[in-house]
């Protein structure tokens, strides 16, 4: 046992590693069952084998710090029972989108944590999510589902920018110049992960009980389906033609197979995911409608967010996170 009490920082971090990993456990368990598929079936088991350990981990630190462990998600939110909803491509690319995503989380946690053993332990979490990520990309990959990025020619020598023109974007009069690979890159990375999430909203949308929540769903895919136009459109202006094909299908079943308190936590994870990458995205640009464009985005992005914890707050489903002792 460490003899060093958990920081603030770390036991909030770890609070939200254990919530995300129970809420990515219940979501194998059911892509598990109703993966058809032997291949599939294996990167999910294989998924889940790490994910489990992995939050036995977290379990384990709580204990040794007299810490509660958090409610997070069980058995009432997931109904194995329910037909598929996600055919096996999706449901590969969605753990592939997961590892994506928190593997950024756990670096970020890393960086914040002090102990030797919370350190370690994130850099077994950040390894562990990357093999994940590299497995389902090279499964997409195989099946010839998953579109690689645009190439463009070689450089052949190192220019620089000379000319404020380069910034260009916004005037209607002026040209603007092809997207450079780094701006390309996030653009691509942009439309890959909202064109994901579109699937993802289409089926919460499809199967959510509260009339509130499933017309929260329908705003989630109709703005991932706004910044995916938005992204495309960047792309052809730079003649480089926008990806038609990606993984996964969304079934006809209206059986919710997860709880809407699941479903909700899980879009939030991805929308407060979505306003850093985009913050990033805004940062590593130079042309000034590009600019723009994520600052809208990120501002849409952040309206959808506070209200799905409006909504999350209405129903009792926002664990509140440890907090500092109230001296008032």
């Amino acid at each position: 046992m460490n003899s060093i009490p958990l920081s603030a920082t770390e036991l909030g971090n770890l609070w939200q590693a254990y919530r995300e990993k129970s809420m990515l456990l219940r979501v194998l368990e059911y892509f598990i069952l109703k993966s058809t598929e032997d291949e599939t079936k294996e990167i999910l088991r294989n998924a889940y084998t790490i994910e489990s350990k992995n939050e036995e981990k977290i379990r384990t630190i709580f204990k040794n710090a007299d810490a509660v462990i958090p409610n997070a998600f069980n058995e009432s939110d997931v109904n194995k029972n329910a037909p598929q909803l996600f055919d096996d491509n999706y449901a590969i690319m969605y753990v592939r989108t997961m590892g994506k995503v928190l593997s950024g989380l756990y670096t970020l946690h890393e960086g914040m944590s002090y102990r030797q053993d919370i350190r370690d332990l994130y850099m077994e979490f950040t390894t562990d999510m990357q093999h994940i990520y590299s497995k389902t990309t090279e499964h997409l990959l195989d099946k010839g589902v998953l579109p690689r990025p645009p190439i463009v020619p070689m450089p052949k020598e190192v220019d620089f920018i000379n000319d404020i023109s380069y910034t260009n974007g916004l005037n209607p009069f002026r040209k603007k110049r092809p997207l450079n690979t780094v701006e390309i890159g996030l653009v691509y990375q942009s439309l890959e992960t909202n064109l994901a999430g579109m699937r993802l909203m289409n089926g919460f949308e499809q199967v959510a009980k509260e009339s509130d929540v499933k017309k929260y769903f329908t705003r989630g895919k109709e703005l991932a389906k706004e910044i995916v136009s938005m992204m495309s459109n960047h792309l052809l202006d730079s003649d480089i033609p926008a990806p038609s094909t990606w993984a996964g299908m969304v079934t006809d079943s209206t059986i919710p197979p997860f709880s809407d308190k699941l479903m909700m936590y899980n879009t939030s994870l991805l929308s407060n995911f979505g306003l850093g990458s985009n913050s990033i995205g805004a940062a590593f640009s130079f042309r000034s409608d590009l600019l723009l464009n994520m600052g809208s985005i990120m501002a849409k992005t952040y309206d959808f967010a506070k209200d799905g914890g409006k909504i999350l707050i209405k129903y009792g489903w926002l664990e509140e996170p440890p907090s500092a002792s109230n001296r008032a």
